[in-house]
């Protein structure tokens, strides 16, 4: 699923996960580490050219004017499970910072952010997105996602990650011992 949205935050920008991501995410998924740390199976090349999912690569930003010159830091996506209209509907959240430089600087929330406040189409309720400029405004999402579909699953020895969602209004809803992790969902203010 290939979006044309480029979204600006204050330091990433997220951009849609194409072909010349592929060798440098392909690189990234070889570190057993990361692998642990995403709950991702090893992939072959090929395989990562296939992936189909709401992907943008998050990128430092360190130049408007050419995307091309800004280090590739992550990725986030958004694995969307049935339709929509359908009861058992969710929309699973991920988030890496795959490059040691980048981790412990804020890239995760700010794309959480934006991600989060683009597929739901919400006014910025995750973030101070809305005073984050934009050259242009993001085209729509391919669909919107109601927040209450929202889910992560994280695993318990991953803390800087639950508390990062927490962070965001996600809470835990469930443990999962067989899988060693956590379901986390947003709660909903009733306001």
């Amino acid at each position: 699923m290939i979006t044309g949205a480029i979204l600006r935050g204050q330091k990433v920008i997220l951009v849609p996960y194409k072909a010349e991501h592929v060798q440098q995410y392909h690189q990234w998924m070889s570190d057993p580490v990361l692998r642990q740390l995403t709950a991702s199976d090893p992939l072959t090349l090929d395989e990562e050219y296939d992936m189909q999912k709401l992907t943008f690569i998050i990128l430092a930003r360190e130049n408007d004017e050419d995307l091309s010159a800004n280090r590739m830091a992550g990725d986030i996506n958004l694995f969307l499970k049935g339709r929509p209209q359908d009861d058992d509907f969710e929309a699973e959240v991920e988030i890496m910072i795959a490059e040691l430089a980048y981790r412990r600087k804020g890239f995760a929330l700010e794309a959480l952010r934006l991600m989060l406040t683009y597929v739901t189409q919400a006014a910025p309720s995750f973030s101070s997105c809305a005073t984050l400029p934009l050259h242009t405004p993001p085209p729509p999402p391919p669909l919107p996602v109601h927040p209450s579909r929202l889910v992560v699953r994280i695993s318990q020895s991953n803390q800087p990650s639950i508390k990062l969602f927490l962070q965001l209004g996600f809470a835990v809803v469930r443990v999962v011992e067989v899988f060693d992790e956590v379901e986390m969902r947003m709660i909903e203010d009733d306001n």
